[in-house]
């Protein structure tokens, strides 16, 4: 009787000491269910839009060698990053973007009249409005109000140009001026408005995002389930290897963010964490999300819909876990990539043992 009471009090003690530890922890929702989002809508996204972008590759998909070869330049590439300009790297990402929005504009451009109509009015309305704003606002483009509404009115022009063409044009098919207008839209932002608290964190997030689902369904359709997992697994090693061992990775991150470009998505922790610099602000890198959402994807069309539900939910988990982790014991940085993987792996693993193929290459691969 004893040692069951001295047992009871010790688990008791343990319990507590647990529970207080817990209640002294920090925490954040914001960036985890953020990540669940955007992983779950370009999962469903990709079932609506994969066959197009795959007739647009003409069927080719990633080998083994392709995969690898891919881990070796973005590991390259952000080595670079700290040795190139900062004007060269703003040049090369706004091109990089702006092509992006432009071929995924063009490439599903092939709808109706009307619709063609109402994107060229939606833009119409929005650069109308930017260009007034820029004339009446002269502090927030700072003594550039003048070029920017040029610039905005400029865009007024070109889609009123466009939805008057549209309106006795008859062929239809993909149009490269309705691809113009995504593009052309976010550089005028980011040109006039980077430095302003419209970009950061408004407009800034939301190119983010979209730029994250964007990558994730025109990569993502060149990659089969076997070159996912070479890719996840030596993406992971390399994000280690960069994050934790030469800190290279926070180096690049820390010269581009200085840009203001879209390369990081930054959130206010929820519930809020202040310092003595203000509330603390959490960023991933869109690489993080692009990993995340490739995984899922790619879980989608091997596995079905539940599984890749449950991939998205286990990765935000696991997140949330690992930054608890980071925002309670102040770590500087850690790899996106292993917080991912580590919820993603135990469901996989789970699989496995009730279906011993899962990592086999079927003939569809």
């Amino acid at each position: 009787m004893l040692l069951w009471r001295f047992l009871t009090a010790l688990l008791g003690l343990r319990f507590k000491c647990l529970f207080s530890l817990i209640a002294l922890m920090y925490f954040d929702v914001a960036m985890p269910l953020t990540l669940f989002a955007v992983t779950l809508v370009a999962t469903f996204l990709n079932d609506k839009v994969e066959r197009k972008l795959r007739m647009t590759f003409e069927e080719k998909e990633f080998g083994a060698k392709d995969a690898v070869m891919l881990v070796a330049a973005i590991s390259l590439a952000i080595s670079l990053m700290v040795f190139i300009p900062q004007m060269a790297v703003m040049v090369i990402f706004l091109f990089a973007y702006a092509a992006l929005l432009f071929l995924f504009t063009y490439i599903f451009s092939d709808f109706k009249k009307i619709k063609a109509q109402l994107f060229c009015a939606a833009f119409l309305t929005v650069s109308f409005i930017a260009a007034t704003i820029s004339l009446f606002s002269l502090d927030v483009l700072e003594g550039l109000s003048a070029y920017g509404a040029a610039a905005f009115f400029s865009l007024f022009g070109f889609s009123f140009i466009a939805i008057t063409y549209e309106e006795i044009e008859t062929r239809g098919g993909r149009r490269w001026y309705l691809a113009i207008l995504p593009s052309a839209l976010f550089i005028i932002l980011y040109v006039f408005y980077n430095k302003s608290s419209i970009w950061f964190p408004y407009l800034l997030n939301m190119y983010g995002i979209i730029f994250a689902i964007l990558v994730i369904l025109y990569l993502g359709a060149l990659f089969t389930w076997k070159t996912t997992l070479i890719f996840a697994g030596l993406l992971t090693v390399a994000d280690i290897v960069l994050v934790l061992v030469t800190g290279t990775m926070v180096s690049a991150a820390t010269h581009v963010t200085a840009l203001r470009l879209p390369v990081l998505v930054t959130l206010p922790t929820i519930p809020e964490i202040t310092t003595r610099w203000g509330t603390l602000y959490i960023s991933l890198g869109l690489g993080d999300f692009f990993f995340a959402g490739l995984i899922a994807v790619q879980t989608y069309k091997k596995h079905g819909r539940q599984l890749a539900v449950l991939s998205a939910a286990a990765i935000a988990a696991s997140f949330f876990i690992f930054e608890a982790l980071i925002l309670t014991f102040n770590l500087r940085a850690f790899p996106g990539t292993l917080m991912i993987i580590c919820g993603w792996l135990p469901l996989l693993l789970l699989k496995a043992l009730k279906t011993p193929k899962i990592f086999s290459v079927n003939q569809n691969l």
